[in-house]
């Protein structure tokens, strides 16, 4: 349900571009990847000038970007009906890597990467979860321990031990011990257990782990922001603020200082600078609040990266306070 409303979000909302997702290069913070409706963008140069990319897919939306964190001139795009592509040269050609897919895998949410292994690659679908141990080539069906779920939203990995991984589901969290192994349902404090009709009532559109204490994770729903300071065994939700009920698009931890927390949602940006206790809105610049997707440069962790619905793409050099466009609006 939350990957369809997405869907339908951008074509209801007047205004400028729609940015579906960014993907942040691992280690140039000067290039970005950025999919709208329409077209897919990069640039060299943080934003102030754009190429669009050549693009040969039979679906007309990407849903999902990311770029191989080892071998960075390889790039994976999700798409809206038509599987996966990939890039090996920065962008310029694209083919497709759907072998094991099924058929028709409706919409791909997020890419993920084993954090020692980075030739294993996961994909969070509206038909599953899926692994590959060859960079895309290949890809096995991962739904065991999955039976109450129509859709697998998001999906993380654990960012020192390669056996965990969190999914975010139409109905919850999900999290796995051992790669390739089934999945458990970790929804204490989210939802009713061993309750059939959970299994659409919370999608999960986001997820982060601190890097310094990876039992805390964060989990943007359609209802508000959940943190777990107990690798998920419950949740508890974060009820200050405009946060307490809001749909959550994006969450984001400083990894230098994992006290700051950066949220995007339908009414524009919020920030915790303790481990998300309080929220102060950031909006100071964006001429359009419905925030579709939300990033943060891995090399700068003051560079950020608003995509909105109807509303183009906006840059922060200082860590939220102020925002500039920079693509698909009429100011950029």
């Amino acid at each position: 349900m939350a990957i369809l409303f997405l869907l339908m979000l951008g074509s209801c909302i007047p205004g400028g571009e729609t940015i579906v997702v960014i993907a942040t290069h691992p280690k140039n913070p000067k290039i970005l990847y950025v999919a709208s409706n329409d077209t897919l963008y990069k640039t060299r140069d943080g934003g102030d000038t754009w190429e669009t990319t050549s693009q040969s897919f039979a679906s007309d939306r990407i849903t999902a970007l990311a770029v191989d964190p080892l071998m960075t001139s390889a790039i994976y795009a999700g798409t809206n009906g038509d599987g996966v592509y990939k890039s090996g040269d920065a962008g310029r050609t694209w083919h497709p890597f759907n072998s094991g897919l099924r058929e028709h895998v409706m919409i791909v949410g997020q890419f993920a990467f084993d954090p020692i292994d980075q030739g294993i690659a996961y994909l969070a679908s509206t038909v599953g979860v899926y692994r590959s141990a060859n960079r895309g080539r290949d890809w096995n069906e991962w739904m065991e321990g999955m039976k109450e779920v129509h859709f697998v939203v998001s999906i993380v990995s654990h960012p020192t031990n390669r056996n965990i991984l969190y999914a975010g589901t139409s109905g919850g969290v999900y999290k796995t011990t051992r790669s390739g192994k089934p999945w458990k349902r970790a929804i204490v404090g989210m939802l009713p257990e061993n309750d059939p009709t959970t299994a659409m009532a919370l999608g999960v559109n986001a997820l982060a782990i601190d890097p310094t204490t990876p039992s805390t994770v964060y989990a943007g729903t359609t209802q508000g922001l959940f943190k777990t300071i107990n690798s998920a065994e419950s949740w508890t939700r974060i009820k200050e603020g405009q946060l307490a009920d809001e749909f959550i698009m994006g969450v984001n931890i400083d990894p230098t200082t994992p006290n700051v927390i950066y949220v995007g949602h339908r009414a524009g940006i919020d920030k915790s600078t303790d481990y998300g206790q309080t929220w102060t809105t950031m909006n100071r610049g964006l001429t359009n609040l419905n925030v579709r997707t939300l990033v943060m440069s891995s090399q700068n962790s003051m560079l950020l990266y608003a995509g909105m619905n109807r509303g183009g793409l906006f840059r922060s050099t200082d860590g939220a306070e102020t925002w500039v466009p920079v693509l698909g609006n009429a100011e950029s």
